[in-house]
């Protein structure tokens, strides 16, 4: 049976593009790529307004910059994940070492589950920020939309955490589920020590420089 490990055979095999793109995961970072996208480039051209009376543009959620801010650093950094997770998807099936491919699975694990905690508080903030913001009619169609796609931003990365999870535990599979320690064998048959010998002390060798006669008789030195 061949190995596996985190939901790829352990021996590798080509890339198949049609087979990756069906993928559930591939699509859904596909998708959070797409809503980063748009939060951040709506943020980025729409999000600062001018108002008459002052020379400095401010956010539109009710003039508060940190909170544009946010939503753009959030974005940015989704974008840039996601663009890096693909290709690591991509390249996983080539990735022969249990190991690192473990260590692919925490991360992409570990970072889709803060990110999906921080759409979430930036889904929060920015609705809570409109809601506070007296000029609603200036750019609602902009506002209305980065708080929609903020807010499918949580479902697509809470999504991926899933099927993180999912991998996760998945684990190494099919890998030695036939080895059997020998020494915890009950029915494996006993071996004999290599160093056993016909003599009743277990282990004993003679001393290669021992003289076969018996050492009470005397032996004249021969000249």
């Amino acid at each position: 049976m061949q190995s596996s490990a985190y939901g790829a055979s352990l021996a590798g095999g080509a890339f198949d593009l049609a087979s990756f793109v069906k993928q559930p995961q591939t699509i859904l970072r596909f998708l959070s790529w797409i809503f980063s996208i748009v939060v951040f480039a709506t943020i980025t051209a729409e999000g600062y307004i001018n108002p008459n009376d002052k020379q400095e543009a401010n956010c539109m959620f009710n003039e508060n910059d940190s909170a544009c801010s946010f939503g753009v650093g959030i974005g940015v950094l989704a974008f840039l994940a996601c663009v890096v997770f693909l290709m690591l998807d991509a390249y996983f099936p080539n990735i022969s070492n249990a190991q690192e491919r473990k260590y692919i699975v925490i991360s992409d694990l570990v970072f889709c589950a803060a990110w999906t905690f921080l759409w979430f508080i930036c889904f929060c903030v920015l609705t809570n920020q409109w809601t506070k913001t007296k000029a609603q009619n200036v750019y609602a169609d902009a506002a209305r939309g980065v708080i929609t796609f903020s807010f499918f931003s949580v479902i697509t990365w809470g999504l991926l955490t899933y099927f993180g999870l999912g991998k996760y535990r998945q684990g190494v599979t099919d890998f030695d589920q036939n080895y059997r320690d020998p020494t915890n064998d009950p029915n494996a048959p006993y071996q004999s020590s290599p160093y056993s010998s016909t003599s009743s002390v277990p282990g004993y060798q003679q001393s290669p420089f021992s003289n076969p006669q018996d050492p009470g008789a005397y032996q004249p030195p021969s000249y």
